[in-house]
């Protein structure tokens, strides 16, 4: 983060060790405890984590303002994943004896299939809400052509490449709130993120030169940065929208372009 003067620690560079933007998607931290490291926020921990980070406020009884401190330990899940204790607790199946009485064995469901069906009820509560959305007004955050567009794929963009020139006006895309302004996420550049409500964050990144600070309040339209290449091999702006920490096409959001 880059204020003068903040609660929070400093940023460091080192946060994430990534190579490129693309390296950088939901899910990176997958362990069940996670130390924190000086610059990091509950917010920039949970946008790499993939989750909500109220979600994390409340595994970890951590108020408002969500201050944390270096070598923290904080949960990321309740539950840890271990192999071996699954093996180790494997029952092995017990071949029934022999009755004149008729009897009913219940087998029991894969594994596979009850993960199947927890993902698909995850899917469900990500499914962006329209009542959460409504109040919303998004709007272009500069203009420009669309280099690279949305991409579900693994290694996929995980948002909009928008060309310009170097000290275009970057915009906000929506009314909203500040929650992280500078550049110790890797792979982003000079990174600003700002929360639209409880559901809804937007991202944009590569900028040249932030103008606008942490905890401050932005309206639609409202110029928050200027176009660079920072961690870029071109000048462009990678812009973001977020649902619950996940990443969604940010076009099924912004106006037509006429």
């Amino acid at each position: 983060m880059s204020c003068a003067q903040r609660s929070e620690p400093a940023p460091v560079t080192s946060v994430y060790r990534g190579t490129s933007i693309h390296d950088f998607k939901a899910n990176t931290l997958k362990q069940q405890k996670y130390r924190v490291k000086k610059g990091e926020t509950l917010y920039s921990i949970a946008f790499r984590a993939g989750t909500d980070f109220r979600e994390l406020a409340k595994l970890n009884n951590i108020n408002p303002p969500y201050t944390l401190f270096p070598d923290q330990v904080i949960l990321l899940s309740k539950t840890p994943v271990s192999i071996n204790k699954t093996k180790k607790h494997k029952k092995t199946p017990q071949i029934p004896k022999r009755s004149n009485k008729k009897s009913t064995v219940t087998v029991a469901k894969p594994l596979r299939q009850e993960y199947v069906v927890n993902t698909e009820i995850v899917n469900k509560k990500l499914t962006p809400s329209r009542d959460n959305n409504k109040n919303i007004i998004w709007q272009w955050p500069t203009s420009g052509k669309i280099l690279t567009r949305f991409s579900t794929a693994e290694f996929g963009n995980k948002g909009l490449d928008i060309s310009g020139k170097k000290g275009n006006p970057i915009y906000a895309a929506a009314n909203g709130k500040v929650v992280y302004a500078g550049n110790a996420l890797r792979g982003y550049g000079n990174l600003i993120i700002i929360k639209h409500n409880e559901d809804y964050l937007s991202a944009y990144a590569h900028n040249n030169r932030l103008l606008i600070k942490e905890q401050q309040w932005v309206k639609a339209g409202q110029q928050i940065a200027e176009m660079g290449k920072s961690d870029s091999d071109k000048v462009k702006l990678h812009f973001e929208v977020r649902y619950k920490g996940n990443t969604v096409d940010p076009l099924k959001y912004l106006p037509r372009k006429r």
